[in-house]
């Protein structure tokens, strides 16, 4: 295993450089509806050959082609040279990718560690935080990650804290949004910890998360964010959050290969979070102690860099709003459908890219997961159910850079069909 602390420190050997885009090469700010620009940008992706509308791009983002080439070329220098390189080089290299991923995020590169994902990154944060006290109280909401909704209710038994969950209202407003977190810390004389997604994989929701990180902090409540899906996918850096703790994923909306995770602690609050069990208690105290990953897929880490590259040659506000745009697309014609409900509000401020859609009436997992089929075996249109929210399961609509206006479009003209077939 290569030991992590030696990638913050370097190494003698240079980094070298990895294939792909260079990172000077930066494209104009196109447009959101520039349909030529981003078709330029689509063809640089491989697709589906069968004809189906992929609309389900939230389980892990593609790779665009000169990302690929890099993560293969990547690939073959691990497994070709493995511990000659391990030993000499990969580790100045990996140091550089985690300079690049930190001034992406903005942040000094001490306050950031690679992980497997954004899962691994946020079981480190919640299950590694050291202040609660028995009877203590911890909260989180319906629309947060399955995985760390458990982590969350793990610590009634682990700490002997009261776990508390909450429903987020729906429709929902940016002020509603930060009254039923004010409204829930006020309940709670002894909430100590609150798990905040910033961007919901159920219906795309976006939390004004500084607000409500804000009122927290000013109740001595530390905050756990969960970016997975909203970093790269909305326009913002980490200062942007003013949070302490933060986990995000680089495989989903940044394009880099599967395996790319962030843990994030911001450096005054280090020692809220406990070293990871598997590390040496003498070991040097950074945020590298604070998650132990073994061995893993050093090829992923190393094209972090030309995946950076790529999505830079691009305006990041650019990005967001062209996501923000075939969003809009379909919403504005699904509001049109009698008997169907958008979940996610059109404030540009609450959501990007995500949506998700109910029909009335149809509440549960299997009846969401038989629309979700029905879309893909008559439409050739292909989404996901998602369950978990409050108020029932739903349908979830994720296009990507590579997706059209004529994509959503033909999503759009299929969902009167969708209510009147059930």
């Amino acid at each position: 295993m290569i030991d992590r602390r030696m990638v913050l420190a370097g190494g003698m050997a240079t980094a070298v450089p990895l294939p792909g885009i260079a990172a000077s090469a930066r494209m104009h700010a196109p447009a959101p509806d520039d349909e030529a620009f981003w078709a330029g940008v689509a063809a640089e992706y491989d697709r589906p050959s069968d004809g189906i509308v992929q609309l389900e791009n939230g389980n892990w983002g593609a790779m665009a082609g000169p990302v690929r080439l890099a993560y293969e070329q990547a690939v073959a220098r691990v497994n070709r040279d493995t511990s000659y390189y391990a030993r000499r080089g990969m580790l100045a290299d990996l140091r550089a990718a985690r300079e690049a991923v930190a001034g992406e995020l903005g942040v000094p590169p001490d306050e950031i560690a690679f992980t497997r994902n954004a899962t691994e990154a946020l079981k480190a944060l919640i299950l590694g935080y050291n202040r609660l006290s028995l009877g203590d109280a911890v909260l989180y909401a319906d629309l947060d990650y399955d995985s760390m909704q458990a982590c969350m209710e793990s610590l009634g038994p682990r700490r002997g804290v009261r776990v508390r969950r909450i429903a987020l209202p729906e429709p929902a407003t940016r002020q509603a949004l930060i009254d039923a977190y004010a409204e829930a810390m006020a309940a709670e004389p002894r909430l100590k910890l609150i798990l905040l997604t910033h961007l919901s994989h159920r219906t795309g929701l976006v939390l004004p998360v500084r607000e409500i990180a804000a009122m927290a902090r000013a109740r001595g409540i530390d905050v756990i964010v969960d970016a997975a899906h909203s970093w790269q996918q909305l326009d913002f850096t980490l200062p942007d959050l003013d949070c302490d703790f933060v986990g995000l994923n680089g495989h989903k909306w940044l394009g880099a290969p599967l395996g790319m995770g962030i843990l994030h602690i911001r450096g005054s609050a280090l020692a809220r979070i406990d070293r990871d069990p598997a590390e040496d208690v003498g070991g040097p105290d950074s945020i590298l102690s604070r998650v132990h990953t073994g061995t893993l897929d050093y090829a992923a880490w190393l094209t972090a860099p030309a995946a950076l590259a790529y999505q830079r040659r691009i305006d990041r506000a650019a990005r967001a709003a062209r996501l923000r745009a075939l969003r809009n697309r379909w919403v504005a014609r699904a509001r049109q459908v009698p008997g169907m409900t958008v979940l996610t509000p059109d404030d540009p401020a609450l959501h990007g890219a995500i949506t998700s859609f109910r029909i009335d009436g149809v509440t549960s997992a299997q009846g969401n997961t038989e629309l979700a089929r029905q879309l893909l075996d008559r439409h050739r249109v292909f989404t996901v159910h998602r369950s978990g929210a409050a108020k029932g399961a739903c349908i979830r609509v994720t296009p990507a850079l590579f997706t059209s206006m004529a994509e959503v479009d033909r999503l759009a003209a299929v969902l009167p069909d969708l209510v009147t077939a059930r």
